[in-house]
């Protein structure tokens, strides 16, 4: 007697996936996270969307479905509520640093190690120096010239 064994992937209910997804993407958007967040989490190459709807067949039926139309509106939602906010955070300005390659490497490396982008790894570090410049004192209104010794 000769026994045959069928395996399977389980692929969620479309309705029963869906109806969760949405139940998650709505819970995201009653906090009112800035648009991107919610993008990135809910319709994202990581977001649950992509993650519970792995397939490239599945995912084009659930975007075919009124639980995506229904994020849809959420996000559009949150970007029209963004426009609409004073700005409450500083404007962002932009500083362009040459560096050494290897520098750079080496940046890259840490931040990578950090799970951070280098901009953030940068950012950090200039405030800890710039903490460390007014803990020693200012100078004559000015910040007193410090030489930090490399680690």
């Amino acid at each position: 007697m000769t026994t045959t064994t069928t395996t399977t992937t389980t692929v969620p209910t479309t309705n029963h996936a869906a109806a969760a997804v949405l139940e998650v993407a709505e819970r995201l958007h009653s906090i009112k996270p800035e648009w991107l967040v919610f993008f990135r989490e809910v319709l994202g190459v990581d977001g649950i969307v992509r993650r519970t709807f792995s397939t490239p067949d599945a995912l084009v039926r659930f975007e075919c479905t009124p639980h995506y139309a229904r994020i849809r509106e959420m996000l559009d939602d949150l970007r029209d509520q963004e426009r609409e906010r004073p700005a409450e955070r500083d404007a962002l300005r932009v500083i362009t640093v040459r560096v050494p390659s290897s520098l750079h490497e080496t940046l890259k490396a840490e931040a990578d190690s950090m799970s951070v982008s280098i901009n953030s790894l940068c950012v950090s570090k200039l405030m800890k120096l710039i903490d460390r410049e007014s803990r020693l004192g200012l100078i004559g209104g000015g910040i007193a010239s410090v030489t930090v010794a490399p680690r």
